[in-house]
């Protein structure tokens, strides 16, 4: 049986043509597969699962139809859309996935992660990423009215572009250091992240085991999956 990997579509009203093909990956490749596991930023910014968007509303009738043919659906925040709820998971189908967590894929124990928690050298970053994901913070922002979180979500994303403009390129990405901590931990030699927008295949050691780090790609850019099926695992643009 087949799974697919997905991450940072940063599906928007605004950019239709990246949900047009999401639906395509949804209605072609994905049919049959035993799972899909979507990584964090599925959404440009997710304002609250009572937001009625149309163009959202056609993504969960879309995964919907995904788990109604008996794929599971797997989900984890991302840092644009850390409010995806249990609203959203009931009309889909999807189990909402801590971050990190350890999968058990083709036999083998992986490591999944969105990644941003992984960028360690990026401090302001991480204090901002501490506070959005505060449970009352959480729940202060979802009690506002749709305009009032539509407001400060687009201050943040302008402030998000203010800062990547400013920042080296590796504090954008993960900290080496941190990743082989966290697998170590863990006890793993596989993961898979997103979030970086940089798809990738990393391989290193950690304390003398042969281990592979594997990027996810962006949709607005390389569109990079992954898949894996009995004959192992290839991180390949989208197929459609």
């Amino acid at each position: 049986m087949s799974t697919w990997f997905v991450s940072d579509l940063h599906l928007d009203p605004a950019t239709p043509e990246i949900a047009e093909r999401f639906l395509r990956f949804l209605e072609g490749p994905v049919q049959g597969a035993a799972s899909l596991y979507l990584l964090g930023d599925v959404f440009e910014a997710w304002l609250g699962d009572d937001d009625p968007e149309p163009a959202h509303r056609d993504v969960i009738a879309a995964l919907a139809a995904v788990t109604a043919r008996g794929t599971l659906l797997y989900l984890m925040h991302g840092n644009r859309d850390f409010l995806l709820g249990e609203r959203f998971c009931a009309e889909t189908g999807a189990t909402l996935l801590d971050d990190p967590v350890i999968a058990t894929i083709g036999g083998k124990r992986v490591l999944l992660s969105h990644g941003d928690g992984l960028c360690v050298d990026d401090g302001a970053y991480q204090r901002l990423r501490a506070l959005v994901r505060d449970p009352d913070v959480r729940r202060g922002f979802a009690a506002l009215p749709l305009a009032s979180r539509r407001r400060l979500a687009s201050q943040a994303r302008a402030g998000s572009r203010e800062h990547l403009a400013g920042a080296g390129e590796y504090i954008t990405d993960v900290n080496q250091a941190a990743v082989e901590t966290l697998m170590r931990e863990a006890g793993v030699r596989t993961m898979i992240h997103g979030h970086t927008h940089r798809p990738a295949m990393h391989r290193f050691d950690v304390d003398g085991d042969q281990c592979t780090r594997i990027v996810l790609g962006a949709w607005h850019a390389t569109a990079s999956v992954l898949y894996w099926d009995c004959a192992g695992y290839r991180l390949q643009p989208c197929p459609v």
